[in-house]
């Protein structure tokens, strides 16, 4: 059985969708489902199984203590994507408990197990750097979520030698994609451009700001296919260990999803699409990234040999889910 945490998310459920493409049907779902709305990302996936979060993690604790009533089946590997990812969120305590210490013991049992753990870290570990390489010198997280991943990555670094399996962490850029309607205000801007859209809005854009002109904020955007394609490569590759930045290696500006959703809508709707600048919001004032570009020359040297959508490419395949 292969787990997937925080498989009713974003990122998780694209990877229990495309792990049943592969014939995987007994796939182990662990979420938190207070929000119950996600249901919809797994409603077209089979599942062998499903548990909440805080059993999941009381068995795996019970299974480390050696309690042979755990009720944990055989697993042949774990995608370990639960986690609280709102970089709005300021309840340090809370981000550590999820992020951190939830990791922390699931890597303990993957350890013992001799498992492969494959994790969610992300590029908010980067946050105040303009160089985005996989180095300690290039970590300047910008608020708790991004130090909260950033300190993981420093547990695991740190016990390198003593690993007995394959243990590979994401940075995650910019994705976007089909399943993160429940995100709502952490959704893609390509999202948000859709809905305003439909809602005979134009799309919105913050401004000129930090050196940008308006809309010209620059991101590496990566589609969610091509975050799931690197992971499940990772699957099929345990030599392959590390921390690797997973984006394009790209950087464009929000500007071109702008543009990508309104070339899509230009005979769709009764309206002249155009974009909305708004003025840039003084709350992330000195902590927003205005320009991200992976350096993806680890994952290359690793063997990922793939090419990845340009934005044009990858918001046209989004736009074409969500109107399918």
């Amino acid at each position: 059985m292969i787990v997937v945490t925080g498989g009713a998310g974003f990122i998780g459920a694209n990877l229990v969708k495309a792990l049943n493409a592969r014939g995987h049907q007994d796939v182990l779902v662990v979420d938190d489902l207070s929000d119950g709305t996600k249901f919809v990302n797994l409603a077209d996936c089979t599942l062998g199984d499903y548990l909440d979060k805080d059993d999941f993690l009381e068995r795996v604790k019970a299974a480390l203590r050696g309690e042979v009533s755990a009720g944990l089946p055989p697993i042949e590997a774990i995608f370990h994507e639960g986690a609280c990812s709102d970089t709005t969120e300021w309840d340090g305590r809370f981000m550590l408990e999820n992020n951190f210490e939830y990791s922390k013991v699931l890597l303990e049992y993957c350890q013992a197990k001799r498992i492969p753990f494959l994790y969610a870290s992300s590029a908010a570990t980067y946050g105040g750097s303009e160089v985005f390489v996989e180095d300690p010198r290039f970590e300047k997280p910008l608020n708790v979520y991004g130090y909260s991943k950033l300190l993981f990555d420093q547990y695991v670094r740190a016990r390198w030698d003593e690993f007995t399996s394959q243990v590979v962490g994401f940075r995650y850029f910019n994705v976007y994609g089909p399943r993160e309607s429940h995100k709502g205000k952490m959704a893609s801007v390509a999202y948000h451009h859709h809905n305003q859209v439909g809602r005979g809005e134009n799309p919105r854009l913050f401004g000129a700001w930090d050196g940008y002109e308006a809309g010209m904020q620059s991101r590496d955007f990566i589609y969610v296919g091509d975050v799931v394609d690197v992971n499940l490569w990772c699957l099929d590759n345990p030599d392959v260990s590390g921390i690797f930045n997973l984006g394009t290696g790209r950087a464009e500006p929000f500007k071109a999803i702008a543009d990508t959703v309104i070339d899509y809508y230009a005979d769709k709707t009764d309206f002249d699409v155009e974009i909305e600048y708004i003025d840039f919001p003084d709350e992330l004032k000195g902590r927003y990234q205005s320009h991200t570009r992976a350096d993806i020359a680890r994952l290359r040297e690793a063997g990922y040999g793939a090419e990845f959508k340009t934005v044009n490419e990858g918001v046209t395949a989004y736009l074409e889910w969500l109107n399918g």
